[in-house]
């Protein structure tokens, strides 16, 4: 009979070392287990990915229906909502795949989407006629309930404690 290399208590349980303040500890084995980590897209990252997904869909359809039928009236508007979907989509599917590599790749996106919505929504306030049309992230995402401006942040903070976790 092969013999276990953890040395065991009678009954089955683990046998303890003495740490260096005197308190017994399980052996290394067991101790060094890793915790399984958070997936990006489980608990209020589920929600994250419902909305960052509604807002592609959303997006994607005004832009396509937009750029093909009406882009002589607003092109850098419709195309800007067409960026805007590309950016909500990699977020999306980021989320969705998990992995340091994606959240990484997701906070960046964050924080792009942010940039985008306070520089075009500064933008439409400052020189209206330059967006004939309005675009998903005009006045800071106001046709959107200005989800598009609170969206990032929440994403970045998840993000970042989905790190930690």
């Amino acid at each position: 009979m092969a013999e276990s290399a953890t040395p065991e208590e009678p009954g089955g349980t683990p046998a303890t070392t003495p740490k260096a303040g005197g308190a017994p500890t399980p052996d290394a084995p067991a101790a060094a287990a890793p915790t399984p980590k958070r997936k990006l897209h489980e608990g209020p990252g589920r929600l994250l990915v419902t909305l960052y997904g509604v807002f592609t869909v959303a997006a994607a359809s005004r832009s396509v229906f937009q750029l093909s039928a009406q882009f002589d009236e607003a092109p850098l508007a419709y195309l800007l909502s067409a960026f805007a979907a590309l950016v909500y989509g990699f977020i999306t599917f980021s989320l969705v795949r998990g992995g340091e590599r994606a959240r990484k790749a997701a906070l960046v996106c964050c924080a792009a989407e942010l940039a985008g919505v306070l520089i075009i929504g500064t933008w439409t306030l400052v020189e209206p006629s330059a967006f004939p049309d309005e675009t998903v992230w005009s006045d800071y995402g106001r046709g959107y309930l200005f989800l598009p401006v609170v969206l990032p942040v929440i994403g970045m903070l998840w993000l970042r404690r989905a790190r930690r976790a």
